[in-house]
């Protein structure tokens, strides 16, 4: 019994100490983060209240100002759809850590809302959305694990397949 007590000790105590943080997350699977482009409209992409930051609707923009563009069950499969949902995670912590300078600062992804530009027959909006939730937990652990809403729109601006709306706790 002491030995097998001993062993989990040792485990949790590996696990912990060899824990990865957000940044090095992000480096570990290769993603890039980009100087986010200016909004195209009359508002901010971050309002920081107390130690919460409400992060504007961010599409699946690229580094190079491209956006994955499309109308799911229309010319859009769900994976096709996924991966724009995780371009756009990429989009949205590219203006976080714009906005705190740290990722390793998020104490906790607290509320994401997906909108996927769909037809009105689409019934998978949490699958593609899952490309988000997904990269978030990939990055932060259990601090990425969030509450959810996924909805399906008629349109979305420019036709972006996805827009990513996202609520941070961050560490004061």
């Amino acid at each position: 019994m002491k030995k097998s007590v001993l062993l989990i000790l040792l485990s949790m105590i590996t696990s912990f100490s060899f824990a990865q943080t957000a940044e090095e997350n992000i480096k570990k699977l290769n993603i890039q983060l980009f100087k986010p482009s200016p909004p195209i409209a009359n508002y901010v992409k971050a309002v920081r209240t107390g130690n919460l930051v409400f992060m504007a609707g961010h599409g699946p923009s690229k580094a190079d100002g491209t956006s994955i563009k499309g109308k799911l069950g229309a010319d859009m499969t769900v994976e096709e759809g996924y991966e724009a949902a995780r371009v756009a995670a990429i989009s949205v912590l590219s203006s976080l850590k714009a906005e705190i300078g740290d990722l390793n600062k998020v104490v906790r992804i607290v509320k994401l809302k997906g909108m996927v530009n769909c037809t009105a027959d689409f019934l998978d909006q949490p699958q593609v959305i899952n490309g988000c939730s997904d990269l978030l937990v990939e990055i932060f652990g259990d601090k990425g694990k969030h509450a959810r809403a996924a909805v399906g729109m008629v349109s979305l601006p420019s036709n972006i397949a996805v827009e990513i709306e996202m609520v941070v706790e961050i560490a004061e």
